[in-house]
């Protein structure tokens, strides 16, 4: 019998750097397979960071073909302009998975701290550490978003099948079933 493998995509949305990573999974092990990072700060057009955010993301799902994708959901900021950019970078990372029919988790980033580090206050350094410990990953990338990308794909690893406060979605239909409200008729 064939062993039941999956993988996952890990993606820390921004307008200024999306930060992915993916893992698989087999018997239950987690395997590294992608660390990396899409830099945006060289488009001073924000809609076209939006486009170029959601073609990696097409890239990347049709390159390594992951089950699920895990996002990092916006944290709350005071900032609003700052928070509209962000969810709008984490929406059209959602469009691209959604498109292509790829269950996608939200996580809180307390709870992707939390999972990792076992503190939910943890600094990006620690986080991407303790990930560099758990998946033998040889050196670490200079901007942490990329580690951050990897440790929503370790989130998901480790919350799957567990009740979560993360919000997920299997396609178009589940989304719009889930946010009814938010639909225009």
């Amino acid at each position: 019998m064939k062993n039941k493998e999956t993988i996952i995509l890990g993606i820390d949305p921004g307008t200024t750097i999306m930060g992915f990573g993916i893992i698989k999974v087999v018997n239950k092990q987690m395997e590294f397979v992608l660390l990396n990072e899409l830099i945006l700060k060289k488009y001073d057009n924000h809609y076209l960071r939006l486009k170029k955010i959601f073609e990696r993301t097409i890239q990347l799902i049709d390159t390594y073909n992951p089950d699920e994708i895990a996002i990092e959901a916006p944290f709350f900021g005071k900032n609003v302009q700052s928070m509209l950019k962000l969810g709008r970078a984490q929406g059209v990372a959602m469009a691209a998975g959604l498109s292509r029919e790829v269950s996608i988790t939200e996580y809180a980033p307390k709870k992707i701290k939390m999972a990792i580090t076992g503190n939910g206050n943890a600094s990006k350094e620690q986080v991407a550490k303790m990930l560099q410990s758990m998946l033998q990953l040889k050196k670490l990338p200079k901007n942490l978003d990329a580690t951050d990308g990897l440790a929503a794909a370790v989130c998901h690893f480790y919350n799957k099948g567990k009740v979560s406060g993360g919000k997920s979605y299997t396609g178009w239909g589940a989304f719009v079933k889930q946010n009814e409200k938010r639909v225009k008729k």
